[in-house]
């Protein structure tokens, strides 16, 4: 390999390294000031990840919500997901996963259509996710009093580690990943999740 390719390997690798989000061809381009092609990207993301198989790295570069970023072999996912536990409480509740799966499998959706699904009011999980970037609006429904619609967002794409949409899990893995997020907090705390203040009353199980 020239040492030019080498570099631009190297430039590549330390941009989406560097980056807290998915980084696009678009912002390759303009950062390097190459025109790069999609193909010409793959392919130096192949170059990148067979180096690192072949040194017995820990990580790989994988196409996540119209981007690239690294992520973890599968085989330290545990040992990964334990490190993260904490953090990923703090950024979703139960209630808030519940909301955002309901999103991403009806989306576009009203806060009425979620209340009929859950049998919650979602008022305080929408505000949370909104806040958090997780869905967006995506307009107004035609019905009467014209409420808003809501989709998920391509932050929800990241955190969920998903190319598209098309690659949304089934709604039975959805309810695992739940599960397993509770179990991770009652892990974390040594105690019984406490659900949050707007599940007090009993909720339908997500179909």
């Amino acid at each position: 390999m020239q040492e030019q390719d080498r570099q631009l390997l190297a430039t590549i690798e330390a941009l989406i390294f560097a980056s807290e989000e998915p980084v696009n061809l678009q912002t390759l381009c303009q950062i390097t000031g190459q025109n790069f092609k999609p193909h010409d990207l793959d392919a130096m993301v192949e170059a990148l990840n067979r180096e690192y198989e072949e040194t017995g790295r820990t990580f790989r570069i994988h196409a996540i919500a119209g981007g690239y970023r690294f992520l973890t072999v599968p085989e330290f996912g545990d040992l990964v997901r334990k490190l993260l536990a904490p953090v990923i409480q703090r950024r979703l509740s139960q209630s808030m996963l519940e909301v955002l799966s309901v999103v991403a499998w009806h989306q576009p959706v009203t806060k009425g259509d979620i209340l009929q699904i859950r049998g919650v009011s979602p008022d305080y999980s929408i505000d949370r996710l909104l806040e958090r970037g997780l869905i967006e609006v995506r307009g107004r429904a035609d019905s009467p009093g014209r409420p808003l619609q809501y989709g998920t967002s391509a932050a929800f794409l990241d955190l969920f580690h998903l190319q598209s949409l098309k690659h949304l899990p089934k709604l039975r893995e959805i309810k695992e990943i739940l599960q397993e997020h509770e179990e991770q907090q009652y892990l974390a705390e040594g105690a019984v999740p406490v659900a949050d203040d707007e599940d007090v009353t009993p909720r339908t199980e997500i179909e």
